[in-house]
Parts: C-alpha cells; structure tokens; sequence
C-alpha cells in the first residue's frame, strides 16, 4: 500500500469517526456534501466492502480499517473513490473553515445562545439575515450554503 493511499484511509477513518459525533439537520449543506463524499466512496468501494468487509460492524473506523487491512487487494475504482472522497470532504471541511471564521463575529453577537449541531447555527444566521454582515453574507452565499 502506498504512502497516499495509507494517509487517504487515516483520513477516512478520522472523517467516520467525527461524523459518529456529529449531529446534522436534514436541511443541513454541510450534511448533505458530507454524505455526497461519503457515499461516494461507498459506491466506488462496493465490490471491496460486500467482500472483504461484509462481516464488520460499521462504526469507530471498522470498515475503513478492514479496508486498509485488504489494501493491496483494493480495485483502482476503489482506491479513486477513496481520493475522490477525500478531496470532497477536504473541501467542504475547507469550506466550513470559512464560513466559521469569516461569520465568528456575527454567530458571538446574534447566535450565542444557539447549541450548535442539527444546522441550529445556520438557522439563525439566515433568521437575522438583515442583521449579519455583509462579509459573512458573501461568504456563506459563495460557498453554496445561503441562496
């Protein structure tokens, strides 16, 4: 297995178990790219998870280490669903990043009070929309997740 490809299921493998955590809102944009990449890679990784990972309990980075434990045995469809995922998920965490630190002030001032998770903070910048600044507008508007 390649140095990479090694990296690429670490990095998958931090992404499950993060998302093991997380809870998202249907509405929610972060989900919804977050799944496209994930499902992805499931789509890509079909054949190598009904095979070589058909008896693992997914959770806790399971089906990614048993993955990685077939590694040489991995398709080249599989192993570009891998990278294809990552680099999905690479940008939306990106994305996310932005949003957070370019809207920081606007979600002090008028979502304090909001428990993040389950898209709660979005709600709310999009219910003081006349309110937020013009900064965290654009931002959210040029990374998909405001109309």
């Amino acid at each position: 297995m390649t140095k990479a490809m090694t990296t690429a299921m670490i990095v998958m493998t931090s992404v499950f178990l993060l998302l093991g955590s997380v809870s998202f809102g249907a509405e929610n944009p972060v989900e919804k790219e977050l799944e496209e990449a994930l499902g992805t890679f499931a789509e890509s990784c079909q054949i190598e998870l009904s095979t070589f990972c058909k008896d693992v309990t997914p959770g806790d980075g399971r089906i990614i280490a048993c993955l990685y434990a077939f590694g040489d045995k991995l398709s080249p469809r599989c192993e570009y669903g891998l990278y294809d995922s990552i680099a999905q998920l690479n940008l939306t965490l990106t994305k996310l990043a932005i949003a957070m630190n370019e809207c920081e002030d606007d979600l002090e001032t008028f979502c304090s009070d909001i428990k993040p998770g389950e898209g709660r903070l979005l709600d709310c910048i999009k219910k003081n929309e006349a309110k937020i600044s013009s900064t965290c507008m654009t931002t959210l508007k040029d990374v998909g997740w405001m109309d």
